[in-house]
């Protein structure tokens, strides 16, 4: 049995690992690869701008679904199409709401106003594709 010392956790500083021997742990946040493969991260975010929620980017995670919970605010996902020519899906999350987003499906997020989020997934092999470059 590992031990750590008990003491409340900044969860907007922090992540939180849970690696499937059980073992929970806080850590340095890390939001690409790196750190833990095999632990499921739990990371929350203040976020005021579009910048902050790299809504320029796509991004995609290979090896598990991501619950994108949002806690305050507002958030809009979109999940790129899945087939050529057709539309962006739209996901509109008020506070208290979360979406589940597909093991391997690029989505990216918009802010209705500044908020708080919180994103549930396996980090490994996390990838972020700029959306210009679909242009």
């Amino acid at each position: 049995m590992t031990t750590h010392p008990i003491a409340a956790v900044d969860l907007f500083a922090s992540a939180l690992h849970f690696r499937p021997d059980g073992e929970l742990r806080a850590t340095e946040r890390r939001m690409s690869g790196g750190g833990d493969p095999e632990a499921w991260q739990i990371a929350t975010f203040h976020v005021e701008t579009d910048a902050d929620v790299h809504a320029d980017h796509w991004e995609m995670h290979p090896e598990a679904e991501e619950a994108v919970c949002c806690l305050a605010g507002g958030v809009r996902v979109y999940l790129r199409p899945v087939e050529p020519g057709a539309a962006e899906e739209l996901v509109r999350l008020p506070a208290g709401s979360a979406v589940i987003v597909p093991r391997g499906r690029w989505h990216r997020l918009e802010l209705d106003c500044p908020s708080d989020l919180m994103s549930i997934t396996l980090r490994t092999g996390t990838r972020l594709e700029l959306r210009a470059a679909e242009r």
